[in-house]
């Protein structure tokens, strides 16, 4: 046995996370057609998800939350960075083609590996949404 702590985990990624929703139909609704994810159903069919690339969102129904969950969880609390390649251009033509109004952008951000360029969104319950292009 060596001496010192332990080490603690390199963690690698993001598998998931959790968003807690006022009306599940209309979330799924909302990410299905403004960014292209896709829903699906798992534990036999109880609970939900949305995927893209290699990630997903699991989505907690309010008063129906699958345990254990963030103390405080409540719909309209997160602030969610997606990475598209889609041009921020192109982005911003489908938003305005679904009626979907921009909160800010386009505009600069720092992301967790450099510039990005992105616009901002919120979703049925409120969450801010930021959708993102890397810069360079």
């Amino acid at each position: 046995m060596s001496g010192g702590p332990p080490r603690p985990p390199r963690v690698t990624g993001l598998d998931h996370l959790v968003l807690t929703v006022r009306d599940l139909a209309a979330t799924i609704d909302f990410y299905e057609r403004t960014l292209g994810m896709r829903a699906f159903s798992f534990a036999g069919g109880s609970r939900w998800a949305l995927a893209f690339g290699s990630e997903k969102l699991n989505l907690h129904e309010l008063g129906n939350e699958y345990l254990p969950n963030a103390r405080h969880a409540q719909p309209g609390s997160a602030d969610l960075c997606l990475v598209t390649e889609t041009p921020i251009d192109a982005v911003i033509a489908h938003l305005e083609s679904l009626d979907v109004q921009i909160e800010l952008g386009p505009t600069r951000a720092d992301g967790a590996t450099g510039e990005l360029c992105s616009v901002y969104v919120r979703d049925p319950d409120g969450n801010l949404v930021e959708v993102a292009n890397r810069v360079g």
